[in-house]
C-alpha cells in the first residue's frame, strides 16, 4: 500500500466471499476463509494474514494509468457497482496527481468534471 493510499484510504469493492481494490499500479484481493483453514489446505505459494482468516493476493497492473481502472475484478464477475466505481476512478485521478507532483498533497482532496478517463492533461505532464 502506498502512502497516498494510507492517508487517503482506499475504495473497496466487497463480494460475498471478501473484497477487492484497486491503485494505480496495484489489484488487491482479500478473501476471507473459514475458522481452522491452514495454509497447507491451500493451493496457492501465498502467506496468509496472522490470524489465518484472510488471504491477500496482490496482482500488478501491466497498464499502470489512472484512466486503466478495473470495473469488475474478473471479466463480468465481481463489478463495482456505479458509486463503488465513481469513487475508485475518482481515486486513481487523485492518485496520479500525487505521482506527478510529489511535493503536494491530495490525499484528502476532492475532484469533479473529467476524471473518468484518468483526468485532464496536466501543464507539464
Amino acid at each position: 500500500m502506498s502512502h497516498f493510499d494510507e492517508t487517503s484510504g482506499v475504495i473497496v469493492c466487497g463480494t460475498e466471499w471478501g473484497r477487492w481494490w484497486q491503485t494505480l499500479e496495484e489489484v488487491h484481493v482479500e478473501v476471507d476463509l473459514p475458522e481452522g483453514t491452514k495454509a497447507s489446505m491451500l493451493r496457492w505459494e501465498l502467506s496468509m494474514s496472522e490470524d489465518r482468516k484472510l488471504l491477500h493476493i496482490c496482482l500488478l497492473k501491466v497498464k499502470t494509468t489512472a484512466d486503466q481502472c478495473w470495473k469488475s475484478l474478473l471479466t463480468d464477475q465481481y463489478q463495482a457497482d456505479p458509486y463503488t466505481q465513481d469513487q475508485m476512478q475518482r481515486k486513481l485521478t487523485l492518485q496520479r496527481y500525487q505521482f506527478e507532483n510529489p511535493g503536494m498533497d491530495f490525499s484528502n482532496a476532492e475532484i469533479s468534471g473529467n476524471y473518468h478517463t484518468g483526468g485532464p492533461e496536466l501543464p507539464g505532464s
